[in-house]
């Protein structure tokens, strides 16, 4: 695999790494869920006792759910609050 150097790219270019990144990711888990639920039909068939309740995704719902949230507005950091005074006795 080749190595990117993230710092000297652009923002658009990084975006599209990101979205083409998160589309091959949404690829390879809904193949992965397709094998699973196959090896799970296999298990059922043998009677074996499988659960059959992963829920099945459809590709639209994957790739919302690894889209990034997009920033109403940047967060304020939290004041900084002054310390406590110890109390000696």
């Amino acid at each position: 695999m080749q190595k990117v150097d993230l710092d000297s790219m652009s923002i658009d270019d990084l975006a599209k790494l990101r979205d083409q990144a998160s589309e091959k990711l949404a690829d390879k888990i809904a193949a992965r869920q397709r094998e699973l639920a196959a090896e799970m039909e296999k298990l059922a068939a043998l009677g074996k006792t499988a659960k059959v309740s992963a829920p099945k995704k459809d590709m639209r719902e994957i790739k919302e759910a690894l889209k990034p949230q997009e920033a109403s507005k940047p967060q304020e950091a939290p004041k900084p609050q002054a310390p406590k005074a110890d109390k000696a006795a």
